[in-house]
């Protein structure tokens, strides 16, 4: 493989706004339901009496979450038709409509519920990288679309070199099922101490 793209999310600045999940709805028109890119909450914590005072300790942060385009994709090991696959050039996972039979293997075998089955047509359909917009210089729609500059998409290696991070936070599978393209800086809550 000549490379391999994903992406890194600085949990520190998202504010769990949902844009980015908003604007991957909006520009693949995706119906109520299907959910390329997601957002969800994590939240924890809570209080202990300190005399006759109570201190509170809770906490919140937010994954947001796609398709990893994992570099070990049980979504693409697990397809029965070969609908799934991985690009040698870039390391997008992509499905095929054409060979998809609806049979949702990949959704069960994902540990990110990434690929979404339509019961519209019938077959899955995942985050494909925004590769018709990366093509022509942009940036995938849910990356130009988050207010807080919190999320970006690129070479795998260096978006490493740039920010960091990991894949082993709180809230998420064991990194070792797939080897997802996805860094985290993470929010303080979301390592373990």
């Amino acid at each position: 493989m000549a490379g391999q793209v994903g992406f890194h999310v600085e949990q520190d600045r998202c504010i769990g706004c949902f844009t980015c999940q908003i604007a991957c709805k909006d520009k693949n028109d995706l119906e109520v339901g299907q959910r390329w890119r997601r957002v969800e909450e994590i939240a924890g914590g809570g209080y202990t009496r300190v005399g006759e005072a109570i201190r509170g300790n809770v906490y919140a942060y937010w994954i947001s979450i796609s398709c990893n385009h994992c570099q070990d994709p049980l979504c693409v090991k697990n397809c029965p038709t070969g609908a799934m696959y991985k690009r040698p050039e870039d390391g997008v996972v992509l499905v095929d409509e054409r060979k998809c039979i609806g049979c949702r293997y990949c959704t069960w075998s994902c540990p990110y519920g990434a690929p979404q089955y339509d019961p519209g047509k019938g077959k899955v359909g995942k985050c494909n990288f925004c590769l018709d917009l990366v093509e022509k210089g942009e940036e995938p729609a849910c990356v130009a679309a988050c207010p807080m500059r919190a999320l970006h998409a690129g070479d795998l290696e260096e978006l490493a070199r740039k920010y960091g991070g990991t894949s082993a936070i709180k809230g998420l599978p064991d990194p070792k099922l797939t080897k997802p393209s996805l860094l985290i800086s993470p929010h303080r809550h979301a390592v373990d101490k």
